[in-house]
């Protein structure tokens, strides 16, 4: 019943094609270090590619291949130290006999320990700008050190300045013609790892560094740099899962005084493709894809991964992804016969759904494998859920499948939908049924406004349609819910009422997709006090993928909900949070703020954004949505504080 969000063990994108590149790349460059991205979107299977990796080495005792997740090591105060003990003690652990490994580790280790130690006392950086603490300034610390412990202060903890002390003269005694030249410094490093991997009998390391997308920007660039500045020498690759818009976030945030571009390529894009050689990007799923992934995942979840049906089914879905932009999906022949000529009825389901929900799904998720999961794991729960309750004969997946899309997609248009629903003794609303009436209907011919001529010879001309209801002629002017109306199956003279009943989750302000604890937290601290809005800013900043709209969408939500707007609503703090931190949710914002009930807003609605429009054509639009408000008559209070704004603005 359940899909797991994991990276998956049975490839269903042939991504395996990605995965056998990058090691024949690898392969063929045994001497030079490399370092190697595997680009994509949030969920858009990078972890699965990286595994599809590590298992391709498995089996083979010349390359030695470890695994680093930059995300649980989140925190830590120096990740570019934690990245390089990490992956000494992996060395270690893999040969853990030898002495000339353990020999070689160690003086890695107390170098490693000389990085730590400066930090600790000085807070010297150890970026590709500044290098590794020279010995003047090692030197230096352990005169501030003994001169402390000399007169202790009471702010300053005598048991770790007598550590750092020691530690600083046991260096010096050891070193003491340790050159401050910081290129030798790099260098002398850079040959005691080479050092390392002799020692170790190896002719490759592969170090897979996953998640680093999901770090904050400062351990994003300290892992990178530490793979660049120390690590990077023969016999070495480097394979990086990440997105490569936040690893460029992570680059502007992390360095702000960089200037905004250098001629077509921006200052951060530079600086990531010197860190990272060579760049492969996961493609998102385009329609066919989507439908074939559809298909294999139902089909997978009904007969089992072991299953040779199934197993024939992914051969033949294979072949068919060989050349992507031929493929129409996977048909009904081409199932049939993988299934030996017997369709399961849970697999010719699978056809249905897929068949149906797919252009929408593609377009609403922009092919990405993870959310596309999602979307069918709430399906199937909730399928699942009104089974247990008793109604799950009143519950048909592909009309539950389509009313999940409204409610995914165009939250407004569920709502409406949901409510018209509720409130028909039958669950039928007639504007639904005007609606869908109105778009599946063919388009008339154009000398065909009269009917045929009758007894006489006379034409009759045609009675004109009946105007629709108010509800389906606003959704008639919007593209998206004309496409989702022509989608089977049909809804007319379907109780909708046991499918709201089961779309909407009481419990959870965030939808089908997002049943995730720690967003609801988030969600109800950004709908407090200011003092809580502020505190919650450090969790905004790790939201990922498409949970910062997840959030939006909550906060929209109830604030509209509570449908009270004289004086400022709790949440529109939090949204002007999660927009400064989240800048892609500019245009979300611009068109919560059109939304506003212009007659029932207060004051607060002309002045409580600040500067969260940095995109200049969004700003231009709020500019004159600004001047809108400035010239309407209907709320004076509204109009006066629009003015006001506009008239600071121009002084």
């Amino acid at each position: 019943m359940f899909l797991n969000d994991q990276e998956t063990a049975t490839d269903l994108l042939y991504y395996e094609a990605i995965a056998k590149t990058v090691v024949t790349l690898i392969r063929k460059t045994p001497d030079a270090p490399v370092t190697i991205g595997v680009h994509g979107d949030w969920g858009a299977g990078k972890s699965s590619v990286l595994k599809m990796l590590e298992g391709a080495f498995a089996e083979d005792d010349r390359v030695l291949c470890l695994w680093f997740n930059g995300w649980t090591f989140e925190g830590f105060e120096d990740a570019k130290t934690v990245v390089i003990e990490t992956i000494v003690d992996e060395l270690r652990r893999a040969r853990p006999t030898s002495k000339k490994v353990a020999d070689a580790a160690k003086k890695v280790l107390k170098r490693v320990d000389w990085l730590k130690l400066a930090r600790k006392a000085g807070g010297f950086a150890f970026t590709a700008a500044s290098g590794i603490p020279t010995f003047d300034q090692v030197k230096s610390l352990y005169d501030v050190a003994t001169s402390f412990l000399a007169k202790p202060q009471d702010h300053v903890s005598i048991e770790d300045l007598k550590g750092v002390a020691e530690k600083a003269g046991e260096f010096l005694k050891e070193a003491p013609d340790e050159s401050d030249n910081l290129p030798e410094h790099i260098h002398a490093f850079r040959e005691e790892f080479k050092e390392l991997l002799d020692a170790a009998d190896i002719d490759q390391l592969v170090v897979i560094v996953d998640d680093l997308d999901r770090c904050l920007p400062k351990t994003a660039i300290a892992t990178l740099e530490a793979i660049r500045l120390f690590l990077f020498v023969e016999r070495t690759a480097f394979v990086i899962g990440a997105d490569e818009l936040m690893i460029e976030y992570a680059v502007r945030e992390h360095f702000p005084d960089l200037p905004p571009s250098s001629g077509p390529v921006s200052y951060a894009r530079n600086y990531l493709e010197k860190l990272i050689q060579v760049p492969f990007r996961i493609p998102a799923l385009g329609v066919a894809e989507t439908r074939v992934y559809v298909t294999l995942l139902l089909a997978e979840n009904a007969l089992g991964s072991k299953d040779p049906r199934f197993l024939n089914l992914l051969a033949s879905a294979r072949e068919d992804m060989r050349r992507p932009w031929k493929s129409r999906g996977l048909d009904r022949r081409t199932v049939e016969q993988a299934m030996a000529g017997k369709m399961p009825p849970d697999v010719d389901q699978a056809l249905v759904i897929s068949a149906h929900v797919t252009k929408i799904l593609s377009e609403g998720t922009r092919g990405n494998p993870r959310q596309i999961k999602r979307f069918l794991n709430s399906m199937m729960l909730r399928h699942a859920i009104a089974d247990e309750r008793g109604f799950g004969a009143d519950i048909q997946r592909p009309a539950l499948a389509k009313i999940m899309l409204a409610e995914r997609f165009y939250p407004d248009f569920y709502e409406q939908i949901a409510r018209l629903a509720a409130n028909h003794p039958d669950g039928q609303p007639e504007a639904l049924r005007r609606f869908e009436e109105h778009v599946r209907a063919p388009a008339p011919e154009e000398d065909d406004d009269e009917k045929p001529a009758g007894k006489g010879g006379r034409k009759v001309a045609r009675s004109a349609p009946a105007p629709l209801p108010a509800e389906a002629m606003e959704w008639e002017k919007n593209e998206w819910a004309k496409g989702w109306a022509v989608i089977d199956p049909p809804l007319t003279g379907v109780d909708l009422r046991p499918y709201v009943f089961v779309t909407r989750d009481k419990r959870s302000s965030l939808g089908g997709l997002a049943a995730a604890s720690h967003l609801e937290g988030l969600v109800e601290k950004l709908m407090g006090p200011t003092m809580m809005v502020r505190g919650a800013v450090g969790e905004i900043a790790k939201l990922t993928g498409p949970e910062p709209e997840e959030v939006f969408e909550a906060i929209r939500g109830r604030i509209l909900q509570d449908d009270n707007f004289a004086a400022k609503p709790k949440g529109a703090d939090g949204l002007v949070r999660l927009v400064e931190a989240h800048p892609t949710l500019q245009r979300r914002l611009l068109e919560f703020i059109r939304e506003l009930p212009v007659t029932k807003v207060g004051s607060w609605a002309a002045s409580s954004w600040g500067a969260c429009f940095t995109d200049t054509g969004i700003a231009a639009e709020y500019q004159a949505t600004l001047r809108s408000w400035a010239e309407q008559t209907e709320n004076s209070i509204l109009q006066k504080a629009a003015q006001g704004i506009s008239k600071l603005q121009r002084g």
